[in-house]
């Protein structure tokens, strides 16, 4: 017996004759018969178990005796293989995912690592490119250096050849003087010292024309009439490159211009017309010949319209100043400015009230003005926030910027200038009351390094504070009348290191502890000038700590500071560098006057109202110094004529000379000053009751160059005198009246 599929068989009796049997139905049925029991006895076939019994029968829907099918078997087989699919389709999903996963982090750490490799590779260039520019660094250094060495070298060789030079002119100059001594020994009327041969032709050329370039055009001319050599001197071109007519302006003509322009205008580059009021159509037209002109002021030419300038626009295309204040242009003219002087670099609109805000536009239309670093609109009080909107957008390289005399001038307005105008480094605001610290946070954004404001209550310590952060470079200071600056904003603006000019004049609240924070700090040392006149709290305290610490200070004021007396002045006796100093109204003696004369550097001395100053104060000054050239003795009554006689046989360098007020004054210390002071320019008497017709003579006489003389309160002086001998001048003032009770004195000169 033999287990096949789970049936036991028994092996026939004969088995050849049994297969035989089988292989004969296997023929005569064909293949196609043949089943898995074909070979086993009928009565030994296994007994199927009914298909109702298992779950096929609701799967196949079979009935109670039917058995599996083909189809069925299909059908099975077909959901078989589709569950195996699914099942094998959702495992290679799953491996296919942990693949790609696998193969995005493999690229993330590829990414990543040539993130690495590329910071590496960028921190070693950067490394060795520092190192290279380190010594690129060195390199040029060194270069410097020796360009600086060679520079020296040349620039030595330079000054000595030039000094050489000089020298030799100077020989010269001294010969010919030396020889002008000689002959003036002799009978000067005797020789014909105007003609050809004279002496004068043996001045050096070149000395000729330095000094002819100080003398105005009338005087040229009758410089040409001399001699035939000064005749072609004064047709060198040097001396026709820079005209000045406003020095004749009340003898100039339509005509002269023209010659003159006419002739000289392929050499012409400064032009001044300043208070030429009779040029006419003709004149512009002719100015606008000089081609090469760089620099022409017409201020206050009352003839000058906008037709005026497109005239001179036409031909002057390469002009860099221009001055138009006090004139009557308008918009026309604007748009002139920015069609053809896009070169202009420098402009003044002072005091032009005929333009409006629509004007200022034009500045930045078209080629524009957009190369302007200084602009002038002091006393335009028609531009309002708009008209600094369009400055700002057309002309954003402004540095210089000055509105003076402006009481309509906001912090707004200079808010929208600076949105734009971000390189301005110069600031000033003279009378524009309405400013405030917001005006400062605004500048804060610019590299200021000149700062001037004057007459303004709101202002305060905050502005300084803004100035010593944000403005490192500060060296000029000029807060004049801001009531509201105390000792605080000197101690902010301490740090700077660059001051040298400082300027609180009748900043009333500032004391000496300001000024000894202030001269403390860093720029004490390098302070040049510093006005602190009317700061009544100030005392000898701060006055021997600036000597102390200011050894670089030339220009003091100490006008009106009450409580300095000669216990600090004395200190001020020891500074080497003081060439100007102002003690008006303080409390000083003839001891601080002999004291500040020691040194003998003195150029500008004021001591208006010193009480208690004498002759023998100003005579000890006077011989202990030579170079005066400024002194102001007004309202001294009790200085005289000695005093003034010091001044002259002392001080001929004298230009200008003040004192008014003082009533025992004579004809003989002016007769002195004439002699002595050829140089003088200014001179006021106003006051001085005794002097007669004969000072103004002995001026006429001796003073060639004097140009402004003050004659009020004079009742001795007669107006035939003035009109006769003053002439010539070009201001002078004179009344009769007795004179005003603020002065001291009474009509007879009694105290």
């Amino acid at each position: 017996q033999v287990l096949l599929c789970g049936v036991i068989v028994t092996r026939p009796e004969d088995p050849l004759t049994f297969l035989e049997e089988k292989l004969r139905e296997i023929m005569e049925e064909g293949l196609d018969a043949i089943l898995w029991s074909t070979c086993i006895d009928l009565s030994l076939h296994p007994k199927l178990k009914r298909i109702s019994e298992t779950y096929l029968h609701t799967v196949f829907g079979l009935d109670g005796e039917q058995l599996m099918l083909k189809e069925l078997c299909a059908k099975a087989w077909d959901f078989y293989s589709r569950n195996v699919m699914k099942l094998y389709f959702g495992e290679w999903i799953k491996y296919s995912l942990l693949r790609k996963n696998k193969r995005n982090e493999t690229k993330q750490k590829v990414d990543l690592a040539v993130v690495h490799y590329n910071v590496q590779i960028l921190r070693v260039t950067v490394r060795k490119w520092s190192t290279w520019v380190q010594v690129h660094k060195e390199k040029v250094a060194l270069a410097g250096k020796r360009l600086q060495q060679i520079f020296k070298k040349i620039y030595l060789n330079a000054v000595v050849k030039a000094w050489r030079a000089e020298t030799l002119s100077s020989l010269e100059t001294k010969a010919y003087f030396e020889s002008l001594a000689k002959e003036s020994e002799k009978d000067w009327f005797g020789t014909n010292y105007l003609t050809v041969g004279h002496e004068t032709s043996h001045l050096p050329e070149k000395a000729l024309l330095q000094i002819f370039r100080y003398v105005n055009l009338v005087d040229l001319a009758r410089c040409a009439q001399v001699s035939q050599t000064w005749m072609q001197l004064t047709q060198n071109s040097s001396l026709w490159s820079d005209i000045n007519f406003s020095s004749v302006k009340h003898k100039l003509q339509d005509q002269t211009v023209v010659n003159i322009l006419q002739k000289w205008h392929p050499y012409v580059l400064h032009l001044n017309f300043r208070g030429c009021y009779s040029l006419q159509c003709t004149s512009f037209k002719t100015i606008s010949e000089c081609k090469n002109l760089q620099d022409l002021n017409l201020s206050e030419c009352q003839g000058l319209n906008d037709e005026s300038m497109r005239l001179i626009s036409e031909g002057c295309r390469a002009l860099l100043y221009l001055n138009l204040s006090y004139t009557d242009i308008t918009n026309g003219t604007l748009r002139v400015l920015s069609s053809s002087f896009s070169n202009l670099q420098y402009l003044s609109l002072a005091h032009c009230r005929k333009f409006t805000d629509k004007g200022l536009l034009y500045l930045g239309s078209r080629k524009g003005c957009h190369k302007l670093v200084y602009l002038d609109l002091s006393g335009c009080i028609q531009i309002s926030v708009d008209g600094f909107r369009n400055i700002a957008s057309g002309c954003s390289g402004i540095q210089d910027l000055l509105i003076n005399e402006m009481p309509t001038l906001t912090d707004r307005c200079i808010q929208v200038l600076v949105e734009k105008c971000r390189q301005i480094t110069s600031v000033v605001f003279l009378d524009s009351p309405h400013l405030s610290d917001s005006t400062f946070k605004a500048l804060a954004e610019c590299k200021l390094v000149k700062v001037s404001v004057e007459g303004n209550n709101q202002i305060t310590d905050l502005s300084f504070k803004l100035m010593s952060k944000c403005c490192p470079y500060l060296r000029h200071i000029h807060m004049v009348d801001c009531q509201k600056i105390t000792d605080a904003g000197l101690e902010m603006i301490s740090p700077l290191k660059h001051i040298l000019v400082l300027n609180v004049a009748d900043c009333i609240r500032i004391g000496d502890e300001g000024v000894r924070t202030f001269v403390q700090g860093s720029s004490g040392a390098k302070l040049r000038e510093l006005n602190l006149t009317n700061c009544i709290q100030i005392t000898d305290a701060s006055v021997t700590e600036i000597a102390q610490r200011c050894p670089e200070l030339a220009y003091l004021s100490l006008h009106h500071c009450e409580n300095v007396t000669d216990a600090g002045i004395q200190a001020l006796g020891n500074m080497l560098s003081l060439i100007s100093i102002d003690i008006s109204g303080t409390s000083i003696s003839d001891m601080s006057l002999r004291v500040l004369g020691h040194y003998g550097k003195i150029k500008e001395l004021s001591v208006s109202e010193c009480k208690n100053i004498s002759d023998i104060g100003i005579q000890e000054f006077c011989k202990g110094t030579k170079y005066l050239e400024y002194c102001h003795i007004s309202c001294c009554p009790q200085l005289t004529e000695e005093a003034v006689t010091a001044m002259a046989l002392h001080c001929h360098r004298l230009t200008s000379v003040n004192m008014a007020g003082c009533p025992r004054m004579t004809d003989t210390c002016i007769q002195y000053l004439a002699a002595a002071c050829h140089y003088l320019h200014f001179l006021d008497v106003s006051g001085c009751i005794h002097l007669t017709d004969k000072a103004l003579k002995y001026l006429w006489k001796g003073c060639k160059q004097l140009q402004i003389l003050k004659m009020l309160y004079c009742r001795n002086i007669t107006k035939q005198a003035v009109l006769k001998y003053t002439a010539t001048l070009e201001k002078q003032e004179h009344n009769d009246a007795d004179p005003p009770s603020w002065l001291g004195y009474d009509r007879d000169g009694n105290i």
